[in-house]
C-alpha cells in the first residue's frame, strides 16, 4: 500500500457526505480534509489551505483563489468536481505550476436532458397550467401553447453537452442551428452561424457556453433585443452569461416570452422581479444531477487528484503549467 504522500482538501460539497471522495483519496494512501458542506468565502478557503497544507485541492463551488494557490507550496492539483473553473484562478495556478482539472463528460445527458425539458415545459405550458389547476382555476381555453416540430432552437456552445442538446431537439423535430468559436468536426448536422444571426432566428436560445471574461453577459439587453418577440431564454451552464437586469427588463417589457434558468448570476439569491413572470421557471442549479451523474463526478474527481499526486497523466487537464515546476515537471 502507498504510504501517506500528502493532504488532499475538500472545499465544499453539493451531497450529504463525503464518502465517495473519501473512499478513494484514503484508499491510494492520502489523507482527506473536508471543509464546510455548503461554499465557504475566499478568505476561509484561504485560510484552509494554509492551514493544512495540501497536495491537492478538490472543490465544488468554493471559490480557490490566487491567495489560496499562493498558500501551500506543497499544492500540484486543482480538481473541480465539475465541468466549469470560473471558480478557480487558473492564471495562478499555471503560473505557479499547478495543473488543474476537471470532469467535462460526467453530466451531459443530465444537462441535456434537463434544457429539453424547460423547452418542453415551456412548449406545452406544464409549469404554468400546473400553478393555475393548483391555485384552483380550470382554464383550458386560456393556454397558449406550441407546437416545438415548427420552432427553430439555438444551441449557444456545441460542446460535448450542446451537441447531445441539439441531438435531442432534432429527434424531436425541431430545427436546430449553432454558433460556437470551435465548431466540431461533425457538428451532426447542425448548421453553425454567428451569434446575432442564431438570436434573431431562434424561436428558444438555449446557453451551452462556459463563463469566462469574454462571455461574461453574453446574453443582454442588445442580444435579447435581437431574439424575436415572445421567444425563449434557457441557460444551464453559468448565470453569469445573462445581464440578470437585462432580462428583468426584458419581460417587463413583454418582449421575451420566458426564460428557464437552472443557474443565477447571484445564487441562491433569486430576484424578487423573475418571481413575478409566469413564463419564468427556475431550478436550483441541478442540470447536473442525478443518482448517476454524481457518484461519477466525485469518483472521477478524486481518481484524477490521484493520478497527479502519483505523477501520472490526468485524463482531463485544463491548463498547461508553464514553467518548470517545483515538483520537477516541466510544460
Amino acid at each position: 500500500m502507498i504510504m501517506d504522500q500528502g493532504t488532499v482538501l475538500l472545499t465544499d460539497r453539493a451531497w450529504p457526505d463525503d464518502t465517495v471522495e473519501r473512499a478513494v483519496i484514503e484508499g491510494a494512501g492520502f489523507r482527506l480534509v473536508s471543509g464546510p458542506p455548503e461554499p465557504a468565502s475566499a478568505a476561509v478557503i484561504d485560510a484552509l489551505v494554509a492551514e493544512h497544507q495540501p497536495a491537492a485541492i478538490l472543490t465544488c463551488w468554493a471559490p480557490v483563489s490566487a491567495q489560496a494557490i499562493g498558500n501551500t507550496d506543497n499544492l500540484r492539483i486543482v480538481a473541480r468536481l465539475g465541468v466549469g473553473l470560473d471558480n478557480i484562478a487558473v492564471t495562478a495556478a499555471t503560473d505557479r505550476g499547478v495543473v488543474v482539472t476537471n470532469v467535462p463528460d460526467y453530466c451531459v445527458e443530465e444537462v441535456s436532458d434537463h434544457a429539453v425539458g424547460l423547452v418542453l415545459a415551456w412548449t406545452r405550458g406544464l409549469i404554468v397550467a400546473d400553478r393555475e389547476v393548483r391555485a384552483g382555476h380550470w382554464k383550458p381555453a386560456g393556454a397558449r401553447l406550441r407546437r416545438l416540430s415548427s420552432l427553430t432552437c439555438g444551441v449557444v456552445g456545441l460542446g460535448r453537452i450542446g451537441s447531445a442538446t441539439a441531438a435531442k431537439l432534432r429527434a424531436l423535430g425541431a430545427r436546430v442551428v449553432a454558433s460556437t468559436p470551435y465548431p466540431p468536426a461533425d457538428t451532426g448536422g447542425v448548421p453553425i452561424v454567428g451569434l446575432d444571426e442564431l438570436l434573431a432566428g431562434s424561436d428558444v436560445v438555449i446557453l451551452h457556453a462556459p463563463l469566462t471574461t469574454s462571455t461574461h453577459h453574453l446574453i443582454g439587453a442588445r442580444e435579447l433585443e435581437l431574439m424575436p418577440p415572445g421567444a425563449l431564454l434557457v441557460n444551464v451552464s453559468r448565470g453569469g452569461l445573462v445581464d440578470t437586469d437585462a432580462l428583468i427588463a426584458s419581460l417587463a417589457a413583454g418582449h421575451l416570452g420566458g426564460a428557464g434558468l437552472d443557474v443565477l448570476e447571484d445564487e441562491p439569491a433569486v430576484p424578487a422581479e423573475l418571481l413575478e413572470y409566469p413564463g419564468v421557471m427556475i431550478t436550483p442549479h441541478i442540470a447536473f444531477s442525478s443518482d448517476a451523474s454524481v457518484v461519477d463526478l466525485r469518483r472521477s474527481a478524486a481518481e484524477e487528484v490521484v493520478r497527479v499526486l502519483r505523477g501520472e497523466t490526468p485524463r482531463y487537464a485544463c491548463n498547461q503549467p508553464s514553467t518548470t515546476t517545483k515538483h520537477g515537471v516541466s510544460s
